[in-house]
């Protein structure tokens, strides 16, 4: 290459579209090396503003990263935007700025990489516990390899067992309690393998006991998969309980307050109750507290 040449390779390159795919480029490099499985970069978004009506901020500059294999917990109050932003992770809607960025590459909708469980189980009553469980696998597959009957069933059997309900396949919704529909959901999002599970709030309906035995449950199942979890909930104690790291969101709009590391001896042992230990009850204030505290960056504005 002539030196002219390459004096106009090297100006290209650090110009233009060029700039642009290089710092791509970085950042993807960034997020292998760092194992982060989950990106999030300076999002915002805001809703309406048509028809000469002001729009409504619902987030404002979020940047958060979460590796491969953990477990982060995300609490905020009404109006801070916790569900806007899963819907943002689960490609149900896009960011009105910034990015957000799955094993390097921007997350353009819904993909099977990702599995949402909601708060309302939204099973098909006309289907078996088994059949609600294998519907994800009914076209193309798993992993691209379409499965028939016989093997369909045999992955949802399996699903089912990890969840706790092993034999009830042929039941119907309507036979199942509250916790038995929500494991039910939780299998059916298992079953097509995603890297990631978001889930909204899903154990919100539930009485306290069930929950916090599906609490251990999901703990026990996280365990076993090494999912990326994302976790949305209104209660601190919950929050603390299951996440590795809390996410905290300040509201109107949302904004991210800080990020708790949660150091604690192994949760899920039903013979303790770490509940009551003194550690859990310091974890548990912090976040108390970044809850109704401030945001920094409406602090400093």
């Amino acid at each position: 290459m002539g030196r002219l040449a390459e004096t106009r390779w090297r100006s290209q390159r650090t110009s233009g579209p060029h700039k642009v795919l290089l710092q791509q480029i970085k950042r993807v490099g960034e997020c292998i090396l760092m194992s982060v499985k989950i990106s999030v970069q300076n999002i915002s978004k805001s809703f309406g503003g048509r028809a000469g009506k002001p729009a409504t901020q619902a987030l404002d500059q979020i940047s958060l990263d979460i590796h491969d294999g953990k477990f982060l917990t995300l609490v905020g109050p009404s109006g801070s935007g916790k569900t806007t932003l899963l819907d943002l992770l689960a490609g149900l809607n896009q960011p009105s700025s910034g990015n957000i960025l799955i094993d390097g590459n921007p997350i353009t909708g819904p993909g099977k990489d990702r599995a949402v469980v909601f708060q309302q189980y939204a099973l098909f009553p006309w289907r078996t516990a088994g059949a609600n469980v294998s519907i994800g696998l009914e076209g193309s597959g798993l992993n691209g390899v379409r499965l028939n009957r016989r093997e369909r069933r045999a992955e949802a059997e399996k699903y089912l067992e990890l969840v706790g309900l092993a034999g009830s396949h042929d039941r119907y919704p309507d036979e199942l309690s509250g916790g038995m529909k929500q494991r039910v959901a939780i299998a059916r999002a298992l079953a097509y393998q995603p890297d990631i599970l978001l889930m909204d709030e899903p154990f919100a309906a539930l009485d306290a006991q069930t929950r916090e035995q599906l609490q251990d449950e999901l703990l026990r199942i996280w365990r076993a998969t090494a999912k990326t979890i994302i976790f949305i909930t209104h209660g601190v104690e919950e929050a603390v309980y299951l996440g590795q790291r809390v996410a905290v969101l300040s509201a109107y709009p949302g904004q991210l307050h800080s990020v708790i590391d949660i150091d604690l001896p192994a949760r899920g042992d039903a013979s303790r109750d770490i509940r009551s230990d003194a550690a859990f009850a310091a974890l548990r204030h912090q976040v108390w507290q970044a809850l109704h505290s401030e945001s920094p960056a409406r602090k400093a504005a």
